[in-house]
């Protein structure tokens, strides 16, 4: 397991390293009510291990096993997929520590050992890894096992699964090979299920695995269980940084592990006949957060059986009546296990011939609503204060209880019925694989993602669509536990779903779908419909209501929304949003009464045709910021004047100049001339902002008129009403005061005009780089700050936001950024950028009040980043309003502890 090193310095180096290594714990055992970890160790041992540790000294019957720790795995990449010194001493140490432990021995025929070799990171990543179960059956072994048990058809079924793991997942062999002889197999002999199958089909299922090995290796099914040990360690290593891996750390944005742990542990057998069994189980309802004991087990099976959903599992109420006995230990170790980690337990566990073991526990993966039920119920219970059970929740998950569910009163057609693997509505497009999903949701697509069953290698494609629909397996098979932690719709186990992959359609129902044909998913009842079904805004509950309140009342920092409209306004106070903190005005001018007039004005070659045409705009904007006002009665409305360059208001397309030039009444020509005239070769750091406004005065002192008239107008209504202006992509302090000047000069002739006054006051954006370098400077005149991370994003990086995603994915794919900076603060540079102008800015002005009006305002991470810079708000879209509430209770609480 070393590689050779010929020079001095390289030897002395090894010696070195060799030495250093020697003084380190590899190897962790745990077995026979005691182990040598626990679970405070997830960062060594990993989340499987570490708990498995912890149930053994807890006395739960955990089978005996050893953990390598995460840091071999580090080891192993950084020695060119080489063991460090000493690790197979240890192993060979602690793996006769377990044959003692089990009174069995690796490759012994009368009294043989079998182990799994599993994987474990510190956090969990199910089925993202790989894992070998009935690890040291060879030839010789498996007749000793039937010798053993008087069982041949167990021992046959363990021996064919094991070639099929090992080759499979150790040795590249193609999954669907073996399936293709085992689906042959049962057609030959009429079996509908595997466990169907004789002992004596079995042993050539054997045979034909074996023959299938070589054709694929060139080389003989190894019969030394040490080389299947080691090979198998490999394999799990190898496994951290396989696509699907690499794929659920970037979606889920796991940073900072150094690897997977694996766990050799000894194998208990579900599938000795009818007095065992195999079941996944938590401890309340991951979907719902009810708390009633969930889950769902199989008889006559291994583990993969269940999570795989090679066959649809019975509930677990079932197996009280099965096995009474059993069911009732059961729930002893699941009110134990979930007492002493004070949290919701994903458990799994095997029936061996009656006797009942726990093969691993974790905090269970939830959704949205059973995260903040099970939160809430547990401050009930008295086990969590409000503090605990407010960073229980992950901010980003509240995004599953947000979003439009299907309209009751709506008539649907139902085609088909399965299990509700995880709640929420979807339509989309029927696609029949992953890659297909990608390429389509690429282009804007929404797309449903329709399988027999799924495995972790379709984890793009399932993050890609809207809803996963399949035809097998239940609430606790791969699509239905990944689709719930991303917060995906998903129908599982719909047993009368036909598909024809080579055909690209499928059938239920009496109905025959086709790919590009609409579907309809309800994944809180498990229903398939035909077609797209209109949707319905969500109904948040009590609990949701209660989160939110213990979330305001622990953090510091305020949250707004970007809001355009008094629709989204309302959306957003509902939400809990405490005022606007970025109006764009731009997106008024785009409605078709509208473009008519903002396009005359383009057009316009003098100031006097420029204001005439924004006498026509005065009206409509004024109405606009009175409905805005109204919807904010009592809160702050950041009103940013015009942004972006003129040339977005007009078309770039031949035939839509024509037409814009037949309803204007000038030839096609003026309005080509007039593109070209404005057309930049970099129009985001063009002709735009504050320059526009410079340029054309007249153009922001019809928007300051329309906010201040509009205040004055439900003033006197009886609304109460705090306009904010906002100046934007602001340099120097010269611009903004030449800007200023003029609003203040239109504010004073409407309030002189009105004979009333309304409180306001002007700030401005700081999105570009030189404006956080001259903060001290424009806080002189500046009353409040909102940063454009956007823009000031852009700027800093020298990015293009338009652009930049060509290579953006190459630079997080090869980790020179670890993260979009689009999406959130690059705290290190902008951050940087950001805290010298709060610091600057107050210096000059002690009660400068600073904001974020990016799309970052809901971004978690940013709005910690936010809270620990001293914000006053973070303002993001109406939809993540809560998400920003309970990161910020979030960042506050951290920060104290």
């Amino acid at each position: 397991m070393a590689t050779l090193v010929t020079s001095k310095k390289g030897r002395t180096e090894v010696k070195k390293q060799a030495k250093k290594q020697s003084k380190k714990k590899f190897v962790y055992f745990f077995g026979n009510g005691k182990a040598e970890g626990k679970a405070d160790m997830k960062q060594l041992l990993g989340g499987k291990g570490a708990n498995l540790c912890e149930m053994t000294n807890l006395g739960i019957p955990v089978p005996a096993g050893f953990t390598i720790t995460t840091e071999v795995c580090d080891l192993y990449y950084k020695n060119n997929k080489n063991w460090p010194a000493g690790l197979e001493g240890e192993i060979r140490e602690h793996l006769a520590r377990l044959e003692k432990a089990m009174g069995a021995k690796l490759g012994d025929r009368n009294a043989p050992l079998l182990v799994s070799v599993r994987s474990g990171a510190a956090v969990s990543m199910p089925g993202m890894m790989d894992t070998v179960l009935n690890l040291g059956l060879n030839s010789d072994v498996v007749q000793g096992i039937i010798i053993k048990t008087e069982n041949e058809r167990f021992a046959w079924d363990s021996y064919r699964r094991f070639i099929q793991m090992f080759g499979d997942v150790v040795m590249g062999v193609e999954h669907e090979a073996f399936e293709h002889i085992l689906a042959a197999k049962k057609k030959q002999v009429g079996a509908l299920q595997d466990m169907n199958l004789s002992a004596a089909d079995l042993k050539d299922i054997v045979r034909q695995y074996k023959k299938i090995y070589k054709d694929h290796t060139g080389e003989e099914f190894p019969q030394d269980p040490i080389e299947q040990l080691f090979k198998a360690i490999n394999a799990v290593f190898g496994s951290w940084n396989n696509p699907r891996a690499l794929k659920y750390r970037e979606l889920n944005s796991i940073k900072g592990l150094i690897g997977t742990a694996v766990n050799v542990q000894s194998m208990v057998f579900g599938n000795m006949g009818e007095t065992s069994g195999t079941g996944v189980c938590f401890s309340r309802d991951p979907s719902t957060g009810e708390n009633v004991f969930y889950g769902e087990y199989l008889i006559n099976a291994q583990g993969e059986d269940v999570v795989a959903g090679i066959r649809t599992p019975k509930p677990l109420g079932v197996l009280k009546k099965d096995m009474p006995v059993v069911y009732k230990e059961l729930v002893g170790y699941r009110d134990k296990l979930e007492d002493h980690y004070r949290d919701m337990q994903d458990m799994e566990f095997t029936i061996q011939e009656g006797k009942l073991y726990i093969l691993q526990t974790r905090s269970g993966k939830r959704t949205a609503k059973a995260a903040v039920r099970i939160a809430c119920d547990f401050v009930r219970e008295k086990v969590i204060n409000e503090r605990e059970a407010v960073l229980r929740v992950q901010p980003k998950q509240l995004d599953q209880l947000l979003h439009p569910t299907f309209d009751p009163k709506v008539k649907k057609k139902k085609i088909a019925k399965g299990l509700p693997a995880s709640p929420g509505a979807a339509s989309g497009e029927v696609v029949f694989t992953a890659e297909h999903a990608e390429e389509l949701a690429k282009k804007g697509t929404k797309v449903i993602l329709v399988r027999e069953e799924t495995s972790p290698e379709d984890i793009a494609g399932m993050n890609a669509a809207q809803g996963i629909l399949t035809a097998r397996g239940g609430m606790t098979s791969h699509a239905a536990v990944v689709a719930r932690g991303m917060g995906k719709c998903c129908v599982a186990g719909v047993s009368e779903l036909e598909i024809d992959y080579d055909q690209k359609l499928f059938k239920a129902g009496g109905a025959e779908v086709r790919e590009g044909d609409w579907i309809s998913l309800d994944g809180s009842l498990g229903e398939v419909y035909l077609g797209q079904v209109k949707t319905a805004e969500p109904q948040l509950d009590q609990d949701f209501d209660r989160m939110m309140k213990w979330a305001d009342k622990y953090r510091k920092i305020g949250v707004r929304t970007n809001a355009d409209t008094p629709h989204d306004a309302q959306v957003a106070r509902k939400f809990g949003a405490e005022g606007i903190g970025l109006c764009r005005t731009e997106h008024m001018f785009f409605e078709a009464d509208r473009i008519i007039a903002m396009r005359e004005m383009i057009l316009a070659e003098t100031t006097e045709d420029r204001e005439k045409a924004l006498g026509k705009l005065l009206p409509i904007q004024r109405r606009d910021f009175e409905g805005i006002f109204v919807a904010m009665d009592g809160l702050p409305v950041t009103v940013r004047l015009l942004d972006p360059p003129l040339h977005e208001f007009l078309p770039q397309e031949e035939e839509s100049q024509q037409e814009m030039a037949k309803v204007m009444g000038v030839s096609c020509e003026v309005i080509r001339h007039k593109v070209h005239l404005l057309n930049e070769f970099n129009p985001m750091l063009g002709h735009r902002g504050c320059r526009l406004g410079i340029t054309y005065p007249e153009i922001y002192e019809m928007q300051v008129r329309a906010i201040v008239e509009a205040a004055l107008s439900v003033k006197r209504k009886g609304v109460t009403v705090h306009p904010e202006i906002m100046i934007p992509l602001v340099g120097t302090l010269r611009e903004f005061t030449f800007l200023k000047e003029r609003s203040l000069k239109v504010i004073e002739q409407i309030f002189a005009e009105k004979k009333d006054k309304v409180s306001y006051s002007i700030g401005t954006m700081i999105e570009v780089p030189r404006a956080a370098l001259v903060a001290d400077e424009i806080a002189r005149e500046a009353e409040f700050f909102s940063y454009g991370t956007n823009d000031l994003t852009q700027m800093t990086y020298g990015f293009s936001r338009d652009d930049a995603a060509v290579f953006l994915e190459h630079y997080l794919a090869l980790e020179i950024i670890d993260r979009d900076p689009f999406q959130s603060i690059d705290t290190v540079g902008v951050g940087k950028l950001m805290k010298m102008g709060i610091e600057a800015g107050r210096k000059t002005r002690p009660n400068l009040k600073v904001g974020i009006c990016g799309e970052q305002g809901g971004d978690p991470d940013s709005v910690s980043f936010c809270n620990s810079v001293g914000m006053n708000y973070v303002s993001c879209s109406p939809y993540r309003v809560p998400i920003a509430r309970l990161a910020a209770a979030q960042a506050s609480l951290r920060q104290k502890k």
